[in-house]
């Protein structure tokens, strides 16, 4: 499943305004609930979760929060550019002010692990990062995430 399959305008939030590593993993379970008509604790804990086996911060002020849930859901994936920056326990100790996250069924793992390597595939470039963090509209982000690295296979 590629980016595009996941994201689009309507999942991309520039200007969260979440103060905090706990704050940030709220708005974006609020909002993972409200698509997927699930519980907010329920997403919120199986982040929490995820989050106590180590840090979702990839480094150079990004994270990447993911959860696989029980039942039947379809995958999500929601980017959030934040208003400030803030601790994620990176261990570049840098802080995350872009967070991509990304909700997959436990029950159809199939993708999962794809999906998260090319979101970390589109992050790893230096000018995609200043070009994400100067976006003006939802757009321009999904179509800088939907660009394949040079090398990436086809």
């Amino acid at each position: 499943m590629r980016i595009t399959d996941l994201l689009s305008a309507t999942e991309v939030t520039l200007d969260l305004g979440a103060t905090n590593k706990v704050a940030v993993l709220q708005a974006l379970s609020a909002e993972g609930a409200r698509r997927l008509g699930r519980p907010e604790g329920e997403i919120l804990e199986a982040l929490q979760a995820r989050e106590r086996l180590g840090s979702t911060a990839l480094g150079r002020g990004v994270a990447l929060p993911h959860a696989r849930l029980e039942g039947e859901v379809s995958p999500i994936m929601l980017f959030a550019r934040l208003r400030r920056p803030v601790d994620f326990e990176a261990r570049d100790e840098e802080p995350v002010d872009l967070v991509i996250l990304v909700l997959w069924p436990e029950a159809s793992p199939e993708g999962f692990l794809p999906t998260l390597s090319e979101t970390c595939r589109a992050l790893r470039e230096p000018h995609v990062l200043r070009r994400l963090r100067a976006a003006q509209a939802p757009e321009e982000v999904v179509a800088l995430l939907a660009r394949p690295s040079p090398d990436s296979a086809p």
